[in-house]
């Protein structure tokens, strides 16, 4: 094991002489044995940056380090680096235990020490029942099992996992899923698995790096980034279903401060622990998840009327959602089945402990002390 420490790691590219900046001033210092997600869109540099951990990418600027190892110069192989990427890549005419074997076969390593190493490693990934099959053979769950265990027989002091459960299906995924979280557990390797999907990187990781744009949003552990997201895109970025966010303007009345939508449809005060950091007629970010909203029966003075657009009955939960605006639906989801029809009225309450007010320009949240500026 040992710690992965990315230090102001850049990687430009040039289109027509023109810069574009896949990664810039990345910062990131894993702990020996952590699992870390790098979690962000298609383009963010979440790929770029496993890359040039690899050594299949090289690095304009900063270092990368495993230990005290600076390995930017290092070629691939010399790294100590295992490598599952999202295509399974095996040798089609070899077996299960020749693909799993191959790297240890071409350093000539004795046989009866690769066949124990082999024996080992498919006891963890249970797989020990397709050593003698061809990949053609194997179901997708199957070969990316087989692809995580040639990544392993190497002993590496850091596995790096690019999108190895993009190509499973949902029941496939959840279980392998579930398998590589066990895995991690019994190795206790450091481990890097780049993702688009932000539930596997929660479920997943210890600590989620968010990237966007090729610049690091958050670095931090799932409740974190879940509970105290730095800026919008992260906090838009995380949650299924993700976090209502609206424009809401102040006003005064009747001697309170009020958040209200352009329409005027929805309309609240301004929780106790904003009123000092918003001003009178400024437009804001309003943010708030879900599972955050409540629906209540009684009257309450912070209560809002509205009326149901469209509802579902999940089985273990429901999701209703209301028009705000024209473009604007705000989503709750509770563990309670209601039985509503689209047009019932019903009044809804916001958790004011969990509501997000972001600055509209700089994108940052406001808290009770300052305002977070947007990481860049």
């Amino acid at each position: 094991m040992a710690k992965l420490i990315l230090d102001n790691l850049h990687k430009t590219y040039y289109k027509n002489k023109e810069p574009i900046h896949a990664v810039s001033d990345l910062n990131i210092e894993t702990n020996d044995g952590e699992f870390v997600a790098l979690l962000g869109p298609s383009g963010c540099g979440k790929s770029t940056t496993l890359r040039m951990i690899a050594g299949l990418e090289g690095v304009t600027s900063g270092n990368i380090r495993i230990g005290d190892h600076k390995i930017n110069d290092l070629h691939p192989k010399d790294r100590n680096i295992g490598l599952a990427f999202e295509n399974y890549a095996m040798y089609p005419p070899l077996s299960v235990y020749e693909n799993i074997s191959f790297n240890m076969r071409a350093k000539n390593v004795p046989r009866q020490k690769i066949k124990k190493q082999v024996e080992k490693i498919s006891d963890l990934l249970d797989i020990k029942d397709l050593l003698h099959m061809n990949p053609s053979a194997l179901s997708g769950g199957q070969k990316q099992r087989v692809n995580i265990a040639r990544a392993l027989i190497r002993r590496p002091e850091v596995l790096l996992l690019d999108e190895p459960l993009s190509h499973l299906d949902g029941k496939v995924r959840h279980k392998m899923r579930t398998e590589i979280k066990h895995l991690h557990n019994e190795i206790k390797c450091t481990t890097i698995i780049v993702t688009h999907d932000q539930l596997e990187a929660m479920a997943l990781a210890d600590r989620i790096a968010i990237i966007k744009d090729g610049v690091l949003q958050q670095f931090g552990t799932p409740l974190e980034v879940f509970n105290h997201p730095v800026n919008e895109f992260v906090a838009g970025f995380i949650g299924e279903p993700p976090m209502n966010i609206f424009s809401v303007f102040t006003k005064f009345k009747d001697g309170n401060i009020y958040f209200t939508s352009k329409n005027e449809k929805l309309q609240f005060k301004v929780p106790d622990k904003y009123v000092e950091f918003v001003q009178e007629g400024k437009e804001y970010h309003f943010g708030i998840r879900p599972t955050d909203i409540s629906v209540i029966t009684d009257d309450h003075p912070d209560s809002i009327d509205t009326n149901v657009t469209v509802f579902e009955n999940l089985g273990e939960e429901s999701r209703i959602h209301i028009k705000i605006e024209e473009d604007n639906i705000l989503s709750i989801v509770s563990e309670e089945i209601y039985p509503f029809d689209t047009g019932d009225h019903i009044k809804i309450k916001f958790d004011t402990d969990r509501i997000h007010i972001f600055d509209i320009e700089t994108g940052g949240r406001i808290e009770n002390t300052k305002v977070t500026a947007i990481l860049s």
